[in-house]
Parts: C-alpha cells; sequence; structure tokens
C-alpha cells in the first residue's frame, strides 16, 4: 500500500470529516479511500479512441505459431 502526505484546505479537510462521519470510517485515510472509489465508480471514462484501438484489435489476427522458437523466428523477421 502506498502512504501519501497530502497538503488540504481548510474546506476540504472538512469534506473529508464529513465523509467519515457520514458512512462511520475510522479514519481520515479510510474517508478518502471512499472518495476515490465514489469518484472512480461515477467519473471514470475510457476515451474514445482507446475503445477505438481496442475494437481494431479486437479485429486483427494473429500470428500462428506451434511454439515459442517458431514465434521468436517469426517476430525477428518483421
Amino acid at each position: 500500500m502506498v502512504q501519501a502526505l497530502i497538503t488540504m484546505s481548510d474546506f476540504e479537510d472538512g469534506v473529508v470529516t464529513i465523509v467519515k462521519g457520514k458512512y462511520g470510517l475510522k479514519n481520515k485515510s479510510d474517508a478518502i479511500r471512499r472518495i476515490i472509489q465514489d469518484y472512480a465508480n461515477e467519473e471514470l471514462e475510457v476515451r474514445p479512441e482507446f475503445l477505438e484501438k481496442l475494437r481494431k484489435r479486437d479485429t486483427e489476427t494473429g500470428i500462428p505459431f506451434r511454439n515459442l522458437k517458431e514465434l521468436r523466428k517469426l517476430t525477428r523477421s518483421r
């Protein structure tokens, strides 16, 4: 687990304290984790160009090979 020392304004600290109390969390670290989880579930979006890249890869065909030695030979010749 990563540890971080953060600087917050009084307002931001108040928001963390409210979240801590609202959800009955043990400490502010748990409250910050909760805020991040809520944000990740609600706000994160995949960029359209990334989705297009995934769709393109989905239609590509792979390189047929029987073993690792053959795959290495095929990829070195490219």
